[in-house]
């Protein structure tokens, strides 16, 4: 009997594990039978917008956290796959920070190239995933939304490529639940256009406050309050911006903070990041980890130790994105087609555990981003996924880090050289405080000519800083690059 492979996800990780066995088919090696159960109605996971929160039409959990306007908060080129670039789907260069709809089309775009939507079951939530020791299978229950019935199917392997940004971590603060205002967490917010005009208190201090915040800035919100809980961002913010320590209570609409301050708001959005849940999986296979670039319990961030043939895709923090995935999955389809053997459980224990202590050993956000290049090399030298340029991207992240200290509010008008194609990327034809308007359509839009005297285009006032970022390595457990990626 051949083997048959449930892929839980259609998201940039799920996609990557069905791209990984198209490849190998491609090269004519005979691959397993593979169901790929989509939960939403069309795959691009994370990276599909909807105004629905709580629970969706048929009454499952709203999955995405995805909110209009938002546009990458990292380089473009640092994200690319190595066997499909941006310049080859969209036909020419494009700028090196673009929002939501563009990123979305150029994932979807090399899955439609490959034909693989026959692969995925839509409108299907997974319910349950059950394994039997006697007969090495997992039973994979379904709800088929759409006709509202359960169903059940037997796998040899199981992909979990949910994600771990869409079940939010809440916690309470005293006098929240009197609190007259709006109060909502990350996974809820949807329009910073709601908040125009309005005092705003943004509890955390990772990439979801840093960019919700400046999202809500950029469409008319009065001010911006973030509240930390190890230490604040550091940027050089414009005025309306300022940073408190940890919340404490809320009275009426003011806000106490630790230092003895208090500020009026309007509203607070919980920005204090996401648990990775799993309720479709029993307690002897479910993943346990916080918000971390090297889970524990995963062979090569990868395989369940206690049980190989459960695969977890995307589940570390994340610097390298869709690349990392990628690489992730094409050594699960190496080894679960028999190329690449695993070694025994105590290897691959001491294998897990010295990776694990690597990252503990890590001081800066600079040390993060080689730890991470690391793991993704080793990746990528098991398999025959394309090389890229691994080690120069994480030189591309480091340089990213300081344009955000140099102009919090700029640094997405910057460009970057594709390490895939070469290409240098055009500057936007709009800077971004200026660019309202996030659809496919307007940023692929070429601008018409202009007379030399009318060409330049200022951007947006940010006061200088120097060279040395801020602080950022007690704020490692706060972080959260989800724009990133998804």
């Amino acid at each position: 009997m051949s083997q048959r492979i449930a892929i839980l996800g259609a998201g940039p990780s799920g996609l990557a594990q069905l791209r990984a066995f198209d490849a190998a088919r491609r090269a004519g090696v005979d691959v397993p039978e593979v169901v790929c159960f989509e939960k939403q109605s069309d795959l691009g996971g994370m990276w599909n917008y909807t105004w629905r929160t709580g629970l969706d039409q048929h009454g499952e959990p709203v999955h995405a956290s995805m909110y209009r306007y938002l546009w990458s908060n990292g380089p473009k080129e640092c994200l690319e796959f190595a066997d499909y670039s941006f310049e080859e789907h969209f036909g020419r260069p494009i700028a090196s920070y673009p929002p939501r709809p563009v990123l979305r089309d150029y994932i979807m775009g090399r899955i439609e190239r490959s034909g693989l939507r026959d692969q995925i079951r839509f409108n299907t939530a997974v319910h349950s995933v059950e394994y039997s020791e006697e007969t090495g299978r997992f039973t994979v229950t379904v709800r088929e939304l759409v006709e509202d019935r359960m169903v059940s199917e037997e796998f040899d392997w199981v992909v979990v490529a949910t994600g771990h940004f869409s079940t939010p971590n809440a916690p309470n603060f005293e006098g929240l639940s009197q609190f007259p205002g709006r109060v909502l967490h990350a996974h809820d917010f949807r329009d910073a256009c709601e908040f125009a005009g309005k005092d705003l208190l943004l509890i955390g201090s990772s990439y979801s406050a840093e960019d919700i915040g400046t999202q809500c800035y950029k469409y008319g919100a009065k001010s911006v309050t973030f509240s930390y809980r190890s230490a604040p961002m550091g940027y050089d913010w414009p005025e309306a911006f300022s940073e408190k320590p940890l919340l404490l209570r809320v009275e009426g609409n003011t806000a106490h903070f630790a230092d003895g301050s208090s500020r009026d708001v309007d509203a607070i959005i919980l920005c204090t990041g996401y648990q990775h849940h799993f309720p479709f999986l029993p307690d002897e296979l479910t993943l346990r980890t916080s918000n971390r670039l090297y889970p524990q319990g995963l062979y090569k961030g990868v395989f369940w130790i206690d049980n190989p043939k459960l695969v977890y895709l995307g589940m570390q923090d994340q610097y390298y994105t869709f690349n990392m995935f990628d690489a992730q999955a094409w050594l699960a389809r190496d080894v679960i087609i028999g190329r690449t053997a695993l070694p025994a459980r105590e290897e691959m224990l001491a294998d897990s555990e010295a990776w694990f202590a690597r990252e503990n050993a890590t001081t800066s956000a600079d040390e993060d981003i080689d730890f991470q290049a690391a793991y993704v090399r080793d990746l990528v030298d098991r398999s025959d996924y394309p090389d890229f340029a691994i080690e120069e991207m994480a030189a591309m992240f480091k340089e990213w880090m300081h344009d955000k200290e140099l102009g919090i509010l700029d640094y997405r008008n910057k460009s970057y050289r594709s390490t895939i194609t070469g290409t240098q990327a055009p500057p936007h034809h709009t800077p971004w405080m200026e660019a309202m308007d996030d659809s496919l359509e307007a940023f692929l839009r070429v601008p018409e000519a202009k007379c030399p005297e009318t060409a330049a285009v200022k951007a947006p006032a940010q006061a200088s800083r120097p060279a040395e970022g801020p602080a950022r390595a007690a704020a490692k457990a706060e972080r959260r690059p989800e724009a990133v990626a998804g």
